[in-house]
């Protein structure tokens, strides 16, 4: 059984009657922010940008696409590990993986936003940027989660920012 709970924590309860809490997986949106960036990346070469609509369509799409693998390949595993799966373990695994869903509607809107008053390939920048700003954000909230000292923190930011930097490096090698 699900129930809500107050400031935002989730009381599961198994069929054993067993409480327990969950938050959602900050490193999931770590994922699901570079997975924007990436479709950005993708289908916004320099030469010929998608129209923002279209861009904001294409994120929330392969969003929900990764999202449903990552939740069906989990339940699978779980299937696998106990030879059995409720509605209240679908859920949670539902929840658990809507992170990576979750990252791709900041760019999304951020793209609709822009488009309305700038060019499609601007559009298409200002996506990019906030889904790279999502996931510095996330990597420094993921690690802090985990408890990692601020070395690692500072070294998590560092690694996103490079494959932000390794986006960025592709989206004008691919538009040249």
């Amino acid at each position: 059984m699900v129930d809500g709970a107050a400031r935002g924590t989730i009381v599961v309860t198994d069929q054993a009657g067993t409480r327990w809490h969950e938050r959602l997986d900050a490193s999931g949106a770590v994922y699901g922010s570079l997975l924007a960036a990436s479709v950005i990346v993708g289908q916004s070469p320099l030469r010929e940008t998608v129209p923002p609509v279209e861009l904001a369509i294409i994120l929330l799409a392969t969003g929900a696409v990764f999202w449903l693998v990552h939740v069906y390949a989990e339940t699978v595993k779980q299937y696998v590990a106990d030879g059995r799966l409720t509605r209240v373990s679908l859920e949670h695994v539902m929840r658990e993986e809507s992170p990576i869903i979750l990252a791709a509607i900041p760019p999304a809107v951020a793209a609709l936003i822009a488009g309305a008053v700038a060019e499609p390939s601007v559009a298409a920048w200002w996506a990019f940027l906030v889904a790279l700003a999502g996931q510095l954000v996330w990597a420094v909230v993921a690690t802090r989660e985990a408890g990692a000292p601020t070395r690692v923190v500072a070294g998590s930011v560092f690694v996103n920012l490079l494959l932000g930097l390794v986006m960025v490096a592709l989206k004008v090698w691919v538009g040249h």
